[in-house]
């Protein structure tokens, strides 16, 4: 392998005090996790000054790196294939390709004899680790041109696919906002402002950050269209569920609050043994949204779309959302889904939390937001949106299935059974 690539690390020095809202994106660990394409995750952002200090150079990302987590969730990674600036942290390995293609290189990383590999070379006690030195170590298998142009054409695919995800989600959050007529919206920035006695009281919330006035003139701006909150459309489902009580044998799907970093929750989560779940559960269904309670500028906010044949339940951090009757001004969980995400309700949800550490937002708050009937409205033509996004999400995820399972058959089969195989999920994804 460190004759196809070469080999550097991300940022070693403490650069907290330079996170802004918006600036140049610095990966770690976790944005890689689940996240074959970088510019899918939600990094933090650095000062340009930050990034263009001395010792943060090495660490510049470029077109065509693969992003490998060395410590932590070892083995996951991220292509990246974007020009805009960038940097990670020093949690990444950043792989940088010469005599090999990047999709065809990240494609066999995440493949089973791939991170096979790294999973063998991990070393450490307390904090195992993947070493930059063992990279040359890790072997990978001389293919023909034509194979690898095959699986680069399929990750190519996926990369296709994934575009056409984030441009139909961008439509859809863009024409709910048009609904509501709030498509040219900016939050004021007041220097001082007061509140009301009788509000403090009747919320019960002294900090000063609840009256906010982006959020109170966002929440006086819905509640002047005609609608209800959201209270009176969707409830919330407290049930729980106590994997102590239940068979230790039963298999669940369990979801975790980055899960919903993704906007749905669907069948691709593979089942776990009851006993393994651990701490208490929230239940949920087909047709439900799940948004977590926890640092909402996260957006973790998805649609619950699972078969229900095996139990589903997630993070009791969830605050799980299901329709009322509807039987006039019917919202779609998908619609739903994209206005709790959307910049309205998230300036809402941003002056709600409390607390430092683990900022949240309570209940009570969140299903007093006013929910126009505008939004019902749209929500016909706003659900079709979200679901094609989910429809060519489907399409990403099984072409890049299809190009790690078509290495791994080169190698067990031999390349004749391999692009057999690649033809045949090409076509079953693009049918």
């Amino acid at each position: 392998m460190a004759q196809l690539v070469a080999v550097s690390d991300g940022n070693h020095f403490s650069i907290s005090d330079d996170f802004v809202d918006e600036g140049i994106p610095y990966y770690r660990g976790q944005d890689v996790t689940g996240r074959f394409f970088i510019d899918s995750a939600s990094p933090n952002f650095i000062t340009e000054d930050a990034f263009n200090r001395q010792y943060m150079k090495r660490s510049h990302l470029k077109k065509g790196d693969v992003l490998l987590s060395i410590i932590g969730t070892i083995g996951e990674l991220s292509l990246v294939d974007s020009e805009n600036d960038a940097t990670c942290s020093c949690k990444l390995a950043i792989f940088r390709p010469h005599s090999i293609e990047p999709e065809f290189l990240a494609a066999f990383l995440q493949c089973a004899h791939g991170n096979n590999q790294i999973k063998r070379l991990t070393r450490g006690a307390v904090q195992q680790g993947f070493l930059l030195e063992d990279v040359a170590q890790l072997l990978i298998p001389e293919f023909s041109d034509s194979f690898r142009v095959a699986v680069v054409g399929a990750v190519q695919g996926a990369r296709v696919a994934q575009a056409e995800t984030q441009d139909r989600t961008l439509r859809a959050e863009s024409a709910l906002l048009t609904a509501l007529g709030l498509a040219g919206w900016v939050p004021p920035e007041p220097l001082a402002y007061t509140a009301r006695a009788a509000d403090v009281f009747a919320s019960a919330r002294l900090d000063a950050q609840y009256f906010m006035p982006p959020k109170l003139e966002m929440i006086a701006a819905l509640q002047a269209m005609p609608g209800d909150a959201l209270g009176a459309r969707f409830k919330a489902v407290r049930e729980m569920f106590d994997p102590a009580r239940a068979d230790p044998d039963l298999l669940v799907r369990n979801f975790d609050l980055p899960d919903a970093l993704e906007p749905i929750l669907d069948d691709e989560k593979e089942l776990v043994a009851c006993e393994e779940v651990g701490s208490l559960k929230k239940t949920m269904r087909n047709g439900d949204v799940a948004i977590s309670r926890l640092r909402a500028y996260l957006k973790e906010t998805a649609v619950v779309r699972t078969s229900n044949a095996q139990p589903t339940v997630g993070s009791s951090e969830f605050i799980v959302l299901r329709p009322v009757n509807q039987k006039a001004n019917r919202i779609a969980p998908e619609t739903l889904m994209v206005f709790l995400r959307s910049a309205p309700v998230q300036t809402i949800l941003k002056w709600c939390q409390d607390g430092s550490q683990h900022p949240r937002f309570g209940e009570r708050d969140l299903l007093s937001i006013p929910v126009p009937d505008a939004v019902a409205d749209a929500s016909e033509a706003i659900e079709a949106m979200v679901r094609s996004a989910f429809a060519a999400r489907a399409r990403s995820r099984a072409l890049l299935a299809a190009a790690k399972r078509a290495i791994e058959i080169a190698i067990e089969e031999g390349e004749a059974a391999a692009m057999i195989y690649l033809t045949q999920e090409e076509a079953r994804a693009h049918g």
